[in-house]
This record gives C-alpha cells, structure tokens and sequence, in this order.
C-alpha cells in the first residue's frame, strides 16, 4: 500500500508494543521507520523498467527475511536505546510486527508480494483493497497523529491504537468476504451473457471497496464489469475487448514477455501502437489507462523482433470522466463508463440505459 499507510500502521504496532516503555512519541516513530524499510528496495538497481515492476516488493517483503532480520535489527535496537535494554523479546517481536504487517497488508493489493520468498516465488496478490484506502489509513493516521502529539503514556490512548488496529484488520478481512460475493455475482451476469470466461477475478475499484472493477479472461478476449455493492436491480454492463494473442505468439521465448506473463498471472493484453507490440497488465489501472504498459517488441513486415522494454504512459484524459463516473456508481446509479462505450456489449446508441 502507500507509504503513508505503511508509515502508519508502523507506528500504530509499535506504540501500543512500546508505548509505554518509551514513550508515544519515540515508538510511533520508531515505528514508522521500521515500517517503511521494506520499501527501501526501491532504491536496489534493476536491469530494465519490466525487472523493476516484477521483482519490486521482493525479498524484502518476505516473511521468512522478516523472521531473520528482526533479531539483528532488534538487538541493534536493545543496545543502542537505553530505555530497551530490559525488553529485548518485546523489542524482538515488536521488530516483527512492523515487518510483517507491511508485507502482509501490501499482499492485499492486486499488485501482491512475495510473501514466501524463497521458497515460493510468485507474489501474492489478494486485489480486495486497493493501494489508496481512506476507511483503512485514516483510522491509522488519527491514532499516530495522537500518539505524536503525547509524551506520556496513558490506558486511553492504548485503548484508542487497539481500537484502530481491530477495526482496520476487520476492514481487511471484511475486504475477502466482499470481494468473494462479488465474484460470485459476476459469473453468473457472465454466464447469463453467454461468455464462458476461463477466469474471473474481481478487483477493488480506486479508493473503496464498493465499487468493483471484474475482469472475465478468455483466450482472445477480455470482459470488464463494474459492480456496486449499492447497485439495484438493472442489468450490468458488460464490456470487451480484444487481447490480441496473435501479437505475442512469437514471444514466448522472450525474457520481458516472460516475466510480464507470470507477473500479470496471465491478465495482459497485447496492442500494436505504430510497429511497437505493447503489453499492457490489465489488473492495475482502468480500460485503457492501465498503470503498467511496456513496449517489447516491434513488429517489421511479417517478422516480430524483441526490443529494449520501454514504459509507456497510461495518460489519456479520462481522470475528470472517471471521477464523476466512479461517484454514481457508488451510490449503485447505473451509467456507462465513457471511455469504453466503443466496447459496450449489446448497446448500439450512447444512451442513459441500455
């Protein structure tokens, strides 16, 4: 998630763990530090743009390197701060949570985490919240704020960190449930469509978990539904679009292509811009404005040649569409997504309803 949540639910572990042996103000900081270090691989070099999408919260965010590394990192801690000296399991465990906590709340986003490293390499990736959540971060954010502003420590504001870490963790959990009704609601519009999807997966739309954006994957083709859970009882659009396999059956052997496969579990899509073949992950970002987009290959005449992977912009001016869009389908009106009306099944006019 953001690096502000990160900083957050750092600080909020670490003052209720050590709030009252150093104080609020210290260990919410402590805290936040500690939570925001597995995001420091960031800063770790990568061959090229598709090796840095993959391979980002890597090892870093493994629990088994957490589980090693709290030791080492709490035991420089319990010699460096006076106040810790007679708390080293605490200081220990609480080293943990900070980690883990990270990795385990990143692996809730649709981008996912290599939880298992190294013992199982591909990430894990819920998709039930998105990476911007206000319901789960703010709740955070008013108790760390709380915390920073005390310096000594008192039962209320134990109460009010364990309060926000319940009901956030709730949230999370909640998120699961949510995620797998809608799932189960959109095969079957899937199926009453007649569409045979090979998989569907359901998504957290940006900033809540009301609105969700499902992806029904077929060979050649992908359908996107938007559903509310405040949706009444008009049909929901379906929307599709090609995947263009054709374009990058010749790159099966191609490390970039490889990667973006495995990464994307599959969710891409291919598209020809000029001659470069552009490979988008469908997961992250609304049709056509999706996040991660590389060129990897250009197709010359009847022969397709790798290239250097290049990231392209997902700019396309559909920001001020989408927010006025998002709000109404919040509140379950139903109204068509502008920027994919060309692939609106079944609606051959721009119409309210269709």
């Amino acid at each position: 998630m953001d690096s502000l949540t990160q900083f957050a639910l750092g600080a909020a572990v670490s003052t209720l763990c050590l709030g009252k042996t150093l104080g609020p103000r210290k260990a919410a900081l402590l805290g936040g530090a500690l939570g925001t270090l597995p995001d420091l691989d960031v800063f770790l070099p990568f061959d090229n743009p598709v090796d840095a999408f993959v391979l980002h919260r890597g090892w870093t965010h493994s629990l088994f390197v957490h589980v090693v590394a709290a030791p080492v990192i709490g035991e420089l801690l319990v010699r460096t701060i006076k106040a810790l000296k007679e708390h080293r399991a605490l200081v220990w465990l609480t080293v943990l949570l900070c980690l883990t906590t990270h990795a385990m709340i990143d692996a809730m986003t649709v981008y996912g985490t290599r939880l298992f490293w190294p013992f199982f390499q591909d990430p894990v990736g819920v998709g039930s919240v998105f990476i911007i959540d206000p319901l789960y971060t703010l709740p955070l954010v008013g108790v760390v704020i709380w915390a920073l502003s005390r310096r000594h420590w008192t039962p209320v504001l134990a109460r009010g960190l364990a309060t926000a870490l319940v009901f956030t963790t709730g949230y999370m959990a909640l998120s699961v449930v949510l995620q797998a009704y809608v799932e189960s609601r959109a095969k079957v519009i899937f199926a009453d469509a007649g569409i045979e999807a090979d998989r569907v997966f359901a998504i957290a739309g940006p900033l809540n978990t009301v609105v969700w954006k499902v992806i029904g994957l077929e060979d050649d083709r992908y359908h996107n539904i938007y559903l509310s859970l405040f949706d009444g009882t008009s049909a929901p659009r379906i929307y599709t679009h090609p995947r263009h396999p054709e374009l990058v059956a010749e790159l099966g052997d191609v490390d970039a292509f490889q990667k973006l496969e495995w990464f994307s579990r599959g969710y891409y899509r291919a598209e020809l811009e000029g001659q470069r073949i552009v490979v988008s992950d469908l997961r992250m970002g609304l049709t056509p404005s999706y996040v991660f987009r590389f060129a990897i290959a250009e197709q010359r005449g009847d022969t397709v040649i790798a290239i250097p992977p290049d990231p392209l912009s997902n700019r396309t001016g559909t920001i001020g569409q989408d927010l006025d869009w998002l709000s109404d389908r919040f509140l379950g009106r139903a109204v068509i997504r502008e920027a994919e009306f060309d692939a609106l099944s079944g609606c051959g006019e721009r119409i309210a309803v269709c």
